[in-house]
């Protein structure tokens, strides 16, 4: 496979963040193009930041990341969404891009790059641990108060 970094930047644009949605909702399927926008808009003034891969101009791959710090992961890369457009899945382009923010999270002088993911997601979690070394630490919980 080429070298992909080439293909891999932020998205800063309304137009290349409605060119994501396609690919985005695929991971979160609940999501409209109207209450992604929104979000998304909400989620950058935050300091939620959205990389993209591109094969031939088309965007394959998304990454959704914020810059934290907290106690227990020191300043860390948090990734809130990881998507590949499922037509690419297994073809290296997801390693790649996570690849990309790991060398972006030093560039930040991150400690860790940390991420949720969700029970069921057996594969990806051996992906997680077997490709790319990442620890299970930690179970998140939620409760829906609203």
């Amino acid at each position: 496979m080429a070298d992909l970094n080439q293909d891999i930047r932020e998205l800063t644009e309304q137009a290349d963040f409605i060119e994501a949605f396609p690919v985005m909702n695929q991971l979160r399927t609940d999501l409209t193009e109207e209450s992604y926008l929104a979000l998304l808009s909400k989620m950058r003034k935050n300091g939620y930041k959205l990389f993209a891969l591109r094969v031939d101009e088309k965007i394959i791959s998304l990454i959704g990341v914020i810059l934290q710090v907290n106690f227990y992961n020191k300043d860390h890369v948090f990734i809130y969404d990881f998507v590949t457009d499922s037509e690419y899945r297994s073809k290296g382009y997801g390693y790649h891009l996570l690849c990309y923010i790991e060398e972006w999270a030093i560039s930040q002088n991150a400690a860790y790059v940390t991420l949720e993911s969700a029970m069921q997601r057996t594969d990806a979690h051996r992906f997680y641990e077997e490709k790319l070394s990442y620890d299970k630490w930690c179970f998140s919980f939620r409760k829906y108060i609203k």
